[in-house]
């Protein structure tokens, strides 16, 4: 693969420019000395004209079609921040143009969809990774180094959460299956389980089991932080949960919903349960365990900087995620979040809404 010269910017387009480009990937990469955003698409123009006059380079262009936007041989990255429904095919196209992609997770709406993006990345020899940016949290990062260092031992049981009481996206697409191809599960779900399986460096999932429940979508005017829904077009399921049995044995509860009447919050979170300690972040980043026959349990505090193996929590987590990503373009080195990783979350996910329809067990990697 031929290394691009570290002297000049890379050149990066962004194809859908709506909240989470606008939220995180153009922010984050406008901080970066060596990125220069050139070219901005969305279906909707107005939103590209916007994102470009505010991120993008003095000659920056415009599109709404992102095939046109691929024919510049001069972009080298492209950031795909489009509904589920669309990451598969226009990841599969800038690939195919030459370019580098940083897709938006989860990585697609199925897991056939998935291995095409990955198949495409092998064949070009382009990079690809999915935007996985809770792996590059503080604590995520801390508890990481600690279960590389074996203070957890074996870790064989799990969860991941992903629970808000009533914090249900009201806007863009998020309710709609189509676009999207499911509600919390695939929408935050997807966080907690990748931060599981990374933690416990364990991506050969054996089956699966799992229900889906559409019980509070139907509510009228219900309580809701970006206010009540709309039930005609809550097409998704407002929670889901899924057991999965690894082929090592290990055992992870997954458990997502946008809204369920509990005061158990937290999202993005993991908690592990090893042979010589445990870890979870209900509460901070909490580690128990068992030293000279006594239990023991240590909080981490990340709020001034300075613990072991950790420089610190001054950068946040998507601006940390952007800089190793452009890094690892410029010194031609593996992402942190690899398509292979992100392809056992999506097959997980879809096994357990496929799990709630047939009501059977769907085992993997026959």
């Amino acid at each position: 693969m031929e290394k691009i010269d570290e002297v000049k910017k890379l050149k990066v387009a962004i194809i859908g420019c709506g909240g989470i480009a606008n939220g995180k990937h153009m922010p984050s990469l406008a901080k970066i000395a060596e990125v220069e955003m050139v070219a901005f698409c969305d279906i909707d123009k107005e939103k590209a004209e916007k994102a470009a006059s505010e991120f993008g380079s003095e000659n920056a262009k415009v599109y709404v079609d992102y095939k046109e936007l691929l024919l510049d041989e001069s972009i080298d990255v492209v950031h795909v921040c489009t509904p589920n429904r669309s990451h598969s095919f226009i990841t599969v196209d800038v690939l195919e143009a030459g370019k580098h992609v940083m897709c938006e997770k989860p990585m697609a709406k199925t897991s056939g969809e998935a291995r095409v993006m990955l198949e495409a990345a092998k064949r070009t020899g382009k990079k690809l990774t999915i935007g996985y940016q809770n792996r590059f949290r503080g604590d995520s990062r801390y508890l990481k180094k600690t279960c590389e260092n074996g203070t957890l031992g074996d870790i064989y049981f799990a969860k991941a959460h992903a629970i808000r009481r009533r914090a249900v996206p009201t806007w863009g697409v998020f309710l709609n299956e189509f676009e999207q191809g499911g509600g919390p599960l695939i929408d935050i779900g997807t966080h907690s389980l990748d931060l599981t399986l990374w933690m416990l460096d364990n991506y050969k999932p054996k089956y699966v089991v799992g229900n889906v429940y559409h019980k509070l979508s139907s509510k009228e005017n219900a309580a809701n932080a970006w206010g009540p829904w709309e039930p005609e077009k809550f097409t998704v399921e407002d929670s889901a949960f899924g057991f999965i049995t690894m082929e090592n044995g290990a055992t992870i509860i997954l458990e997502s919903s946008w809204a369920l009447n509990t005061l158990e919050v937290g999202e993005a979170q993991t908690t592990l349960c090893g042979t010589e300690g445990g870890a979870d972040m209900k509460d901070g980043l909490r580690l128990n365990g068992e030293n000279l026959s006594r239990l023991y349990e240590t909080k981490i505090d990340f709020g001034s900087g300075g613990v072991a193996f950790y420089e610190g929590d001054s950068e946040d987590p998507a601006e940390f995620e952007a800089r190793q990503w452009i890094d690892c373009i410029l010194k031609d080195k593996e992402p942190v979040v690899t398509p292979e990783q992100a392809l056992v979350v999506t097959e997980i996910l879809e096994a357990i809404y496929e799990s709630s329809k047939t009501g059977k067990p769907v085992y993997l990697n026959k």
